[in-house]
């Protein structure tokens, strides 16, 4: 069968949390440079798809190619380790320093492969800044500008709203990771991983990693943003509220309803 049950599921997450606390900072960094920059690469795709078809649905259809192959790849995401590391942890197969390191490193490496991607993408849409207006310019302008100003306009009722969607988003993403380890045929990973998804990004919850690249790109493109602006009105809350739901939500859940029990 290729099915494999959900205590099995849970046991090698934990053991892929393990592994992933002892890898070497370079190959944290690393790893969560490329998976940065694959899954902005999935978003100018899914923003492409939506511009092309007038649907943002077909846009969300698209996006999960890129978590497909960051977890494929077994490259570093934070948002999904914010589950793995800690059911690591729960599980005693990992130290907290073991953990905290893993995610500072996986956050700094998505950061610059976002950044640089976004660099890269502003290059090729602006033909070197030669080209000021196009759809997907604005596109990118008013989604970075929705996921700042947007909030900031509500003051503390938006941020609120800012750190539920980024509670539901992460319940979501980290489910994609559970998804991963739920087959062993690489089909059956795929169409497992690519449902939560897609559920997330068709509702526009806010994933920390892609606003690592659409933000920044907002600004570069023209988008009235400040730095603050990123950190405060986003980056900053949702990170926080990316991680507390991964590890409540997804690891601790998932460590309490299949955790041996004692004789």
């Amino acid at each position: 069968m290729d099915y494999i049950h959900l205590n099995e599921v849970v046991d090698s997450m934990a053991t892929a949390g393990k592994n992933k606390g002892n890898l070497s900072a370079i190959n944290i960094l690393i790893k969560g440079g490329i998976a940065g920059a694959f899954l902005s690469f999935a978003t100018t795709l899914a923003y492409t798809g939506a511009i092309q078809t007038g649907l943002d649905i077909i846009g969300a259809i698209i996006f999960p190619a890129g978590f497909v192959m960051i977890l494929l790849l077994n490259l570093e995401l934070v948002t999904g380790s914010f589950a793995i590391m800690p059911l690591a942890k729960f599980r005693d197969k990992t130290t907290t320093s073991l953990v905290i390191r893993n995610l500072t490193l996986a956050f700094i490496g998505n950061l610059l492969g976002g950044l640089f991607y976004a660099v890269l993408y502003t290059i090729s849409i602006t033909k070197f800044g030669h080209v000021t207006d196009s759809l997907m310019i604005e596109k990118i302008i008013a989604v970075a500008e929705a996921k700042t100003l947007g909030y900031k306009a509500n003051g503390m009722d938006g941020m609120i709203v800012l750190f539920v969607n980024a509670i539901l988003c992460n319940w979501m993403v980290t489910t994609g990771v559970v998804m991963n380890f739920t087959s062993k045929s690489t089909i059956g990973k795929i169409a497992a991983m690519w449902l939560p998804i897609f559920i997330f990004f068709a509702q526009g919850f806010e994933h920390s990693v892609v606003n690592m690249f659409v933000i920044p790109a907002g600004m570069m493109l023209g988008a009235d943003i400040s730095f603050s602006d990123w950190w405060l009105w986003n980056q900053i809350p949702v990170t926080i509220g990316n991680f507390l739901s991964g590890m409540l939500f997804t690891g601790l859940a998932l460590h309490f309803i299949t955790k041996p029990k004692k004789n």
